[in-house]
């Protein structure tokens, strides 16, 4: 069941942080019950959807320990209100009208390391799951998650700790057995397979539209995925990819295949 509907129903008889929990699911009061003499997690919540927002704010207002910061409903607006409200969780949607969140869960760590994002999204995506890995988020959950599963992963990650949803855990050990074959120096190694897609036609020199037609990618995701390219690897502009993989080995018709750099080109040459 999506998160709209399981936090609206669940929470349609909830109350005011403070007040009795009657009338909320057991698991629900078990976990708040526990939880009573924490420090104060204050909480980001970042959705496009309104009654997301809504449901998330009602949830955690019943918790003790918990307070709602604020809300945001873009990349733009997470930032400035992460910047605003210096929260210690965020709870970030993966896809937003104007960007990505992994874009936002970037930023604001990038400028506030100690805030804790978790990262909410309707599809176990391996690309999102990785992206938000190597973005520095402490969590990924999906949106059909229990009400106890999402309260406990703020508690968790506010803490210091890590938390994955069950059913991308998988995912994760492939990546990382992937990874573990490939050169540990070689950055390129830190792409993801769709990134590994978008640089040769970027060093071909194709613009984000002609790139997004080529690979069936809208123009905005295209221009999230050379943003992430470039801070990968390190590069100011999109005109310097060619000459980096020149300077690695690699022929400026590379296909992403890892498995085809012929090594340095001869210095004696």
């Amino acid at each position: 069941m999506h998160i709209k509907r399981r936090v609206t129903s669940a929470l349609s008889g909830t109350h005011a942080c403070g007040a009795s929990d009657r009338g909320a699911p057991a698991s629900h009061r078990r976990v708040v019950d526990e939880d009573t003499n924490c420090d104060r997690i204050k909480i980001l919540v970042v959705d496009d959807h309104e009654v997301v927002r809504l449901g998330l704010k009602t949830l955690f207002r019943t918790v003790p320990g918990c307070e709602i910061v604020g809300e945001a409903g873009t990349v733009s607006e997470a930032i400035a209100m992460a910047e605003q409200t210096q929260p210690d969780v965020v709870l970030m949607d993966v896809r937003l009208p104007d960007g990505s969140g992994v874009e936002a869960c970037r930023e604001i760590r990038s400028v506030r390391p100690e805030t804790r994002v978790i990262m909410l999204t309707s599809f176990a995506d391996e690309e999102a799951v990785v992206a938000s890995i190597t973005a520095g988020a402490a969590g990924y959950l999906l949106k059909q998650a229990d009400l106890e599963r999402l309260v406990e992963a703020v508690q968790v990650v506010a803490r210091g700790g890590s938390l994955l949803d069950p059913s991308v855990t998988a995912t994760v050990l492939s990546w990382l057995k992937r990874m573990g074959r490939r050169p540990v120096d070689d950055p390129l190694a830190g792409l993801s397979e769709q990134e590994r897609k978008v640089l040769p036609l970027m060093v071909e020199g194709k613009t984000n539209r002609e790139i997004g037609q080529a690979l069936c990618l809208s123009e905005h995701t295209v221009k999230t995925y050379v943003s992430n390219i470039l801070q990968k690897l390190h590069l100011a502009r999109r005109g310097e990819a060619a000459a980096y993989l020149a300077r690695r080995g690699y022929g400026t018709t590379w296909t992403g295949d890892l498995s085809d750099r012929p090594g340095p080109p001869d210095p004696d040459r």
